[in-house]
């Protein structure tokens, strides 16, 4: 027999639609999507909170994300952090009196008898070796005064610390998201646009981080990055759970004429 005419073609299997899935499969999606927009929620609650103030000012500005990558150039890594994520921790008199004496140029002198009670009340619980944690040691003054110099942000090493764990882990729940989505049933080119989106997003996002660290001006790149993650992730969540629960299939009937 000659096979030269021969020619292999791929059997058309028309696609799954959230109408196909099974009511058990229509459960666990919904179950993951909703708990990743409450995990996203969440993470946004914790990154204002995180930047809110660091400039100085209430409310979460580009100067505040500027000035966590960035820094304060004009100011230390004590008083940043005290405006900024530590600013919970201690009441605005105590801070005032920080950053005042910061200012003055952090002189030993007053540090035992006004800065070190201060500590000793509200930050050296974490802020010690005992602690084993890794942060600064704010037993002693030589501890302190390695925080009170120039604030340059967030240094390089802990920016590839938590940037290798974002890349993982965001990738991770995109990846997740995105196989729910992939059932719902769009415009070839919209759903794959949406798809691919968060990625990029989160590619820009953390590349940004870095921009930042060598010019503030990439603050906005943070921001308009961050933003297009979260419209992408909240578009593929809603959209998906509608049509999980809402989609119906449509059935075309076709009538023949018989003639009559």
């Amino acid at each position: 027999m000659n096979k030269k005419g021969q020619i292999a073609a791929c059997p058309i299997i028309r696609p799954r639609y959230f109408y196909d899935c099974t009511l058990n499969e229509k459960l666990l999606y919904s179950s993951f999507l909703l708990l990743a927009g409450l995990a996203y929620l969440m993470a946004l609650a914790y990154l204002y909170t995180s930047y809110n103030g660091i400039d100085g000012k209430p409310g979460l500005s580009v100067e505040d994300v500027a000035e966590n990558y960035y820094g304060n150039r004009s100011g230390t890594r004590l008083e940043s952090a005290l405006r900024g994520p530590m600013a919970g921790y201690i009441d605005v008199e105590h801070r005032n009196h920080v950053v005042e004496w910061l200012k003055s140029g952090a002189p030993e002198a007053d540090y035992e008898r006004l800065i070190k009670p201060m500590f000793d009340e509200r930050c050296v619980i974490c802020h010690s070796a005992a602690s084993g944690l890794q942060i600064p040691d704010l037993t002693s003054y030589e501890g302190v005064k390695q925080v009170a110099n120039v604030d340059t942000g967030v240094s390089l090493h802990s920016l590839m610390k938590v940037s290798h764990i974002h890349l993982f882990g965001i990738a991770l729940v995109a990846f997740a998201i995105g196989l729910v989505f992939r059932f719902a049933l769009l415009p070839a080119w919209f759903q794959y646009t949406l798809t691919l989106l968060p990625f990029v997003a989160i590619f820009t996002d953390i590349a940004a981080w870095f921009l930042t660290k060598w010019d503030p001006i990439y603050a906005y790149t943070v921001i308009i990055a961050g933003g297009l993650l979260g419209l992408s992730w909240a578009l593929q969540i809603l959209i998906s759970l509608y049509q999980i629960w809402f989609l119906r299939c449509r059935v075309t009937v076709e009538s023949e004429d018989n003639g009559q």
